[in-house]
């Protein structure tokens, strides 16, 4: 059983930080957002975190509802969010902005975690999709393969290989990091730092229409 600790105050804020304000909980929450994992895809992501305490925050977020554990196909298991972990996404986004005007603190390790794209571009993505786009977008980032998914209304973006784009781009890391931050313009990354092959005719302008809209989330 995971080790529990409160705040012990009635404020709703007080309450939810019970259950995600834990050293590395949010950081959990935010790879999950791109998609299941298993136990050594999550450690592996986040450097730095020993075993047994990913062990005792999976299973309190577990306790708390905020994530599932399946056995998956291979007999490995897999976390991933509930309905309500999902609504933890407006809270992540708002972090990423809000951390995105401190510089980083002491020496960062690169590439950076992958499955944190999914999360802050996806729910930008989200915040600004029209009802007219609809798209299936492969993105491979430094060979890790992504997918964006817009339709009715709906953008979601995830760690894993979509099958039927309509178009596929592929760039690096460093560039997605950079074009995120606001320290590369959109411009200078669809001319330079990226290449789009088109599947399926009109959708590379519907692509780059609603990661206009969203970069400006991510940089106001």
């Amino acid at each position: 059983m995971a080790k529990t600790r409160t705040y012990k105050q009635l404020c709703p804020i007080a309450r939810a930080l019970d259950r995600i304000g834990d050293r590395w909980t949010l950081l959990i929450l935010r790879d999950l957002h791109a998609g299941p994992a298993r136990f050594s895809d999550l450690q592996h992501g986040l450097i730095g975190i020993a075993a047994n305490l990913l062990t005792d925050r999976l299973n309190k977020l577990i306790d708390d509802g905020l994530i599932s554990r399946q056995i998956g196909k291979h007999g490995a298991a897999l976390y991933d969010l509930t309905e309500t972990g999902k609504r933890t996404s407006d809270v992540l986004f708002e972090l990423a902005v809000l951390g995105g005007r401190f510089p980083p603190q002491g020496e960062t390790v690169t590439p950076g975690n992958f499955r944190s794209i999914a999360v802050t571009l996806g729910t930008a993505c989200q915040r600004v999709i029209g009802p007219d786009t609809h798209f299936k977008a492969g993105f491979t980032i430094d060979g890790e393969a992504f997918n964006l998914t817009a339709k009715f209304g709906q953008a979601a973006m995830k760690y894993q290989k979509e099958n039927a784009p309509d178009l596929d781009l592929e760039t690096t890391y460093e560039a997605m990091h950079a074009l995120t931050e606001g320290d590369m313009t959109f411009e200078k990354f669809a001319v330079g730092h990226c290449h789009i092959h088109v599947h399926t005719t009109g959708k590379e302008f519907e692509l780059m229409a609603l990661l206009t809209a969203a970069l400006k989330q991510l940089q106001d």
